[in-house]
């Protein structure tokens, strides 16, 4: 507990379920805490939770791609907290525009222009496919970069990044997010090797399927029903749920603390509940 005493920890996507729990998590193991996210409304939320038992944390509503605007941020938070040694970058997403409606092929979309429901891979939005590859591959670049220098400048640091099951192997439908996921574990590899000489390690998690707003979505939940797609990530993992945000606080910390994984770096640890075992077949 006392290892995160005192020390900064930036936290990217801390609004969303997964990365709030584990700012929240931070800051009660004596973290000052740094909620980096686009809505201003979901950071202030956490930042009350963390308020509430006496935590320290601010807030930068901030596009994490904007690479002046996360330099500004950085100097703030060296000057009101001190250099960064824990970051987290949990900033990321998909978009429903670039989700083919259909698993494969199939002829009748080459009739099929842009404004259409139906969306194969040949009437996708480019625009939003180029957004989703933005912001979950240089949207971990730009932070690791310029929170990456603060730890090199004062002795070492951690880095998280958020990998994916499509890192391992791309799951239907999603394909801009299964090339940028993918990219996330090789970009994870590259800065381990690359940093290591700075006293810095960087890992990363890649998350099964949780429950959140933008599951229940397109997976259901299994209260109110699962759909189809739903019923096929249950069957395929072993544990037979979906995962809760604070099944990932147990392997952040591990990965974060130079006490307990000080010769752990350039590795993505799966939380998955076993999804990766099941082959399909």
């Amino acid at each position: 507990m006392d290892y995160f005493k005192g020390k900064t920890a930036v936290v990217t996507g801390a609004g969303g379920t997964l990365c709030s729990a584990i700012a929240v998590d931070l800051a009660r193991k004596g973290a000052r805490v740094v909620l980096i996210g686009r809505t201003e409304e979901k950071l202030k939320a956490v930042k009350n939770v963390i308020d509430d038992f006496g935590g320290e944390s601010m807030i930068a509503a901030c596009d994490v791609t904007d690479e002046k605007r996360m330099c500004e941020i950085a100097k703030k938070i060296g000057e009101r907290f001190g250099p960064c040694k824990f970051l987290v970058n949990g900033a990321g997403g998909n978009n429903g525009k670039v989700m083919t409606t259909n698993k494969c092929f199939e002829q009748g979309e080459l009739e099929l222009d842009n404004s259409t429901e139906f969306k194969g891979f040949f009437n996708i939005d480019m625009n939003a496919f180029e957004d989703v590859l933005k912001i979950n591959t240089i949207g971990s670049v730009i932070p690791s970069r310029i929170f990456g220098r603060q730890m090199a400048q004062n002795g070492g640091g951690s880095i998280i990044n958020f990998a994916s099951m499509n890192s391992y192997c791309p799951l239907t439908k999603v394909p801009a997010y299964a090339m940028s996921k993918s990219a996330v574990m090789a970009l994870t590899k590259w800065l381990a090797a690359y940093l290591a000489p700075a006293g810095i390690r960087v890992n990363a998690i890649a998350p099964g399927f949780f429950a959140n707003e933008r599951s229940e979505k397109f997976l259901g939940t299994p209260e109110t029903g699962l759909s189809p797609r739903g019923q096929s990530v249950i069957d395929h993992t072993p544990m037979e749920r979906f995962g809760k945000a604070d099944d990932l606080l147990g392997t952040a910390e591990w990965l974060l603390n130079d006490e307990k994984s000080a010769f752990v770096s350039g590795i993505t640890v799966p939380v998955d509940g076993g999804f990766l075992t099941r082959s399909g077949v």
